[in-house]
């Protein structure tokens, strides 16, 4: 059976990375069998990057390449019906997707008004985490922000591109069904994976103020989160 190894849940979402949880919401979405298996030690992923898979021997990394090869291997039908400038679009909105990451991480991991809330959350959920763990992880994350871009943003206009992004997603997002229909599709998966790793977080960064301010975001994280059989965080410790 295919494995899935991404990073650990956290306030009643499957992975607490945007990315690993988009692969988990689209294999549940495509209807593939598949083990869970969480990791916080990316070490010994492909790339050094979470998630992957590994499938009778057969080990990808990175979230697209990972779809890709599932599509290819089990014959995933889930985007057959769309259109080329569909397709279009969906590559578009993945590529946005990027942006907010790094946008979504930095209100995590760099910016200290909300750190504070997300390290302890992580340590109430996971005991086995602690804080000299975390603070060595904050560290790293400091690193790479750094180099990538973000980190050399103060919060409001580090805050301002991905709140660009979502305001495009507010836009793109139907106040009924899914982006390209009344049943999802990978670009639906796609948002979830982001969407869910903000609106979940009882942490009230700019990001999470905003997906609450529109409803149709609201609906559509909620309703996948449904399809794919997430549960609400009661607010205990796993």
């Amino acid at each position: 059976m295919l494995t899935l190894y991404s990073y650990p849940e956290l306030f009643g979402v499957a992975d607490n990375n945007g990315y690993g949880l988009k692969v988990f919401a689209w294999l549940k979405l495509a209807g593939v069998p598949f083990e869970h298996r969480h990791l916080f030690d990316a070490s010994g992923a492909p790339r050094g990057q979470l998630p992957y898979i590994e499938d009778d021997g057969t080990v990808i990394g990175d979230s697209e390449t990972i779809l890709a090869y599932v599509r290819r291997t089990y014959g995933v039908t889930l985007d057959n019906h769309l259109t080329p400038a569909e397709r279009n679009m969906a590559l578009l909105v993945t590529r946005m997707l990027d942006d907010l990451y790094w946008v979504m991480s930095y209100s995590r991991w760099k910016d200290e008004a909300f750190w504070p809330q997300f390290r302890d959350g992580l340590m109430q959920q996971h005991p086995s985490l602690t804080p000299e763990a975390l603070e060595k992880a904050k560290a790293f994350n400091a690193q790479r922000y750094h180099f990538q871009g973000i980190g050399r943003f103060a919060p409001p206009d580090a805050y301002a591109r991905g709140l660009a992004d979502l305001g495009v997603l507010a836009d793109l997002v139907p106040g009924e069904g899914f982006v390209f229909g009344s049943r999802p599709t990978g670009v639906d998966a796609a948002i979830y994976g982001f969407l869910a790793n903000i609106h979940f977080y009882p942490i009230a960064t700019p990001l999470k103020v905003f997906i609450e301010a529109h409803p149709n975001l609201v609906r559509h994280c909620t309703a996948i989160h449904a399809l794919i059989g997430g549960a609400a965080w009661d607010g205990r410790a796993a």
